[in-house]
């Protein structure tokens, strides 16, 4: 399956009927309500060809869920898209809607959950109807060298990719800044870039660019 007929099968999904009446029938904010919200899955977005693969949560409901792309337009994105341009991953340090010009440099950005949940908390059958997705933009990614996980749900989503394949993994666990080797790819963990996480200073800046910067030297 190319990652063109696999986004296609992402879009059309509609496994999780929670999630599905969730976008459909949550209120907008008065400041977006002349927009046409996206309301449907979120596909990976980037260079499929690249050796980084980034996995985040899941869409803001005003953010990718709006705009229809990945990390895009809201205070998450701000933070995420400022620190990979400063790091190169990026040709533009803004991601503010679809056509802004925004490319990923040798990398790939993806989700563990492929629409947006209430309350940002998705249920563990949800994450489990995506799994199949992530397992096969990895295995698409035939240079990957490194997976950069935001979060401890985005990490246990890949451990079950690589649990999937009878691969190892005792004794390895989420924690900040940490990094682990395994199978042949590198495995980064940092806090998820949301505005709880950024704002009481969980997640700074300055150390989330020293770690991407770290990961591209890496990868090169």
């Amino acid at each position: 399956m190319s990652i063109e007929e696999l986004n296609k099968e992402i879009i059309a999904c509609r496994k999780c009927s929670r999630l599905v009446e969730y976008r459909n029938t949550r209120s907008v904010p008065e400041k977006y309500a002349i927009e046409t919200y996206w309301n449907k899955p979120l596909t990976g977005y980037g260079d499929i060809n690249g050796k980084l693969l980034v996995v985040g949560l899941a869409p803001a409901f005003n953010g990718g869920n709006r705009a229809g792309r990945i990390f895009t337009g809201d205070k998450s994105s701000d933070f995420l898209i400022s620190s990979m341009y400063e790091a190169g991953f990026t040709n533009i340090p803004v991601s503010e809607n679809i056509n802004d010009g925004l490319k990923y440099n040798n990398m790939y950005i993806t989700l563990a959950l492929k629409c947006a949940p209430p309350d940002n908390i998705p249920l563990k059958c949800e994450l489990e109807n995506c799994n199949p997705y992530i397992e096969k933009e990895i295995d698409a990614m035939h240079k990957l060298k490194a997976i950069l996980c935001l979060g401890k749900i985005s990490f246990d989503s890949i451990i079950k990719y690589f649990r999937s394949r009878n691969i190892k993994t005792t004794g390895i666990k989420f924690i900040n800044e940490k990094y682990y080797d395994i199978a042949g790819i590198r495995l980064y963990c940092s806090y998820h870039p949301s505005p709880r996480n950024v704002n009481t200073g969980l997640l700074k800046k300055e150390d989330f660019i020293a770690l991407l910067k770290e990961i591209k030297n890496f990868i090169n």
